[in-house]
């Protein structure tokens, strides 16, 4: 058994979080008949993850359809003291922001761009640096992925 986000999980659990997260789709009726248990056995323990916040909630991940025809960029980010929230606040308005990290270091954030065009990128890039609160940047485009280990199969 191992603890994680102060639950016990066994390997049944382990099992179960993994298939979810490889396909949150999957009926529990599937599930079951995966890992030879009962489908309420599994409808329970799915019940329990969630109550207890190791399964935080459902999502569509888009398909390489969607994504691969996407620029991406990274921009670090250094920002003024005590302005991380107001900086983070106006990042979420910003359609572009796929992901913001704080950071120890030399910067204090780093923010996941994604547009439809260079000119998009471009301007967001630009719209990012002049936030109010954010002192310097750096930007690095994404030209090409040789691995990503948050892709799973379907």
């Amino acid at each position: 058994m191992t603890k994680l986000a102060g639950e016990m999980m066994d390997d049944l659990d382990q099992r179960l979080l993994a298939a979810l997260a490889a396909n949150s789709s999957t009926s529990t009726s599937q599930l079951a008949r995966r890992f030879k248990v009962a489908r309420s056995t599994v409808q329970a323990r799915i019940e329990r993850m969630e109550r207890t916040g190791v399964i935080g909630g459902y999502t569509v991940r888009l398909g390489q359809a969607v994504t691969v025809r996407r620029i991406r960029a990274t921009v670090m980010m250094e920002i003024e003291p005590r302005s991380g929230a107001a900086v983070l606040a106006r990042l979420k308005a910003i359609p572009e922001v796929e992901v913001v990290h704080t950071t120890s270091g030399r910067v204090d954030m780093i923010v996941q761009l994604a547009a439809d065009t260079t000119e998009n990128l471009d301007d967001t890039i630009e719209a990012v640096a002049t936030l109010p609160g954010v002192v310097d940047t750096e930007s690095l485009v994404h030209l090409s992925t040789k691995l990503d280990r948050s892709i799973t199969a379907a």
